[in-house]
């Protein structure tokens, strides 16, 4: 195939945040913002990517770790990590476009190594197993990059569906579609993208990643998702940091599933409460939130949001907020009051509804 056009989107995570990386549970859906990749086929065994606003790059299809650094080390990644497994591409001139916000915790990472991992397989003819493709990302993610990810994310990008969030079983590569309809109940999910820059790969998020890895190997079980008694397991750890930890874990994954039966339901709004609890736990146990998120969540809950917390790493980007979408302008001015108050740089916002999934375009 001489060239093609492949998309993947970004993504929200409902509930289930730090929880992949434990075999746990997530429920992402994706974006309508999403990252094009127009691409040819080179015979010179190079490849060229040029993105708008990062600029271009180009380095051999066979690259190792180290070798291309900056964005264009989630590209080579994806390059690197195909031959890995077994699917080694060719040449190829890649045009990137993306309208989703970078560094706000919506993947943009990931939204793009999913729409190169495809354009990549489909320059060879390749109909990708999309399970491979989580792998492929994932190591191109902890092993190429640097950042020690799960593979929430990716799921979300390559299985996502209109209408539809997704229960994401980390352990089993499973996403199982879930009825996610905000609007009938005439709700909104406000995205705030706080504009407070996160970062996976630094050495707070591999940090809770090996506490959660210790915790498991202290308590006998492969990953936290198999604690079945908290409190049991809470008095066997010495540590007050690593049982920090697992209790978000375990509650975290029982948030998700108690949010999924309620959207299953159709009860909408019970979900408000579960998302504010996420927040907390996230503050106050997993340690990974920030100035500007936490006073997102308070100033959105305090003007009526029926529930609010940071997603995605921490550290900075974004809240999201379940708000009646009569009371949404009253939620953005409050968050937005308060972000002056505190000397923070303006937030920006966008209503997020559950999209289409990565494909060909063309």
């Amino acid at each position: 195939m001489r060239g093609g056009v492949w998309s993947a989107p970004g993504r929200v995570n409902i509930i289930g945040e730090h929880t992949d990386y434990s075999g746990g549970f997530a429920l992402p859906f994706a974006l309508a913002q999403r990252t094009v990749v127009h691409a040819r086929r080179r015979g010179d065994g190079r490849i060229t990517a040029v993105s708008d606003g990062h600029g271009a790059v180009e380095f051999p299809a066979a690259t190792v770790p180290g070798e291309v650094t900056g964005w264009g080390a989630h590209v080579a990644g994806v390059a690197w990590a195909l031959a890995r497994a077994g699917a080694a591409p060719g040449g190829a001139d890649l045009r990137i476009e993306s309208t989703v916000p970078r560094g706000a915790g919506l993947s943009s990472s990931h939204s793009l190594e999913c729409a190169v991992a495809l354009a990549l397989t489909g320059l060879d003819g390749v109909e990708a197993d999309r399970a491979e493709l989580v792998r492929v990302v994932q190591r191109a993610e902890n092993e190429y990059v640097g950042a020690p990810t799960g593979v929430m994310d990716q799921m979300a990008s390559l299985y996502g569906a209109d209408g539809r969030a997704l229960l994401v079983d980390a352990r089993h590569l499973t996403a199982e579609p879930v009825p996610c309809d905000f609007a009938s109940g005439g709700l909104d999910l406000l995205v705030v993208d706080t504009r407070s820059p996160h970062r996976h790969a630094d050495g707070e998020y591999g940090a809770r990643r090996r506490t959660c890895a210790a915790a498991a190997r202290a308590l006998g079980v492969a990953d936290l998702r198999d604690v079945t008694d908290l409190d049991g397991a809470l008095a066997r750890l010495t540590d007050p940091v690593a049982a920090r930890r697992v209790r978000h874990v375990v509650r975290e994954n029982a948030r998700v599933l108690a949010v999924v039966e309620s959207l299953r339901a159709g009860r909408v709004r019970e979900i408000g409460p579960l998302l504010t609890a996420s927040h907390a736990s996230l503050r106050d146990d997993y340690e990974v939130s920030a100035a500007e998120l936490d006073t997102a969540v308070e100033a959105a809950l305090a003007a009526g949001a029926l529930g609010a917390r940071m997603i995605g790493g921490g550290f900075g980007g974004s809240v999201i907020a379940l708000v009646e979408r009569a009371g949404r302008r009253a939620v953005e001015s409050a968050v937005r009051d308060a972000f002056r108050r505190r000397g923070f740089t303006g937030p920006e916002f966008h209503v997020a509804r559950p999209s289409r999934g990565a494909g060909r375009d063309g």
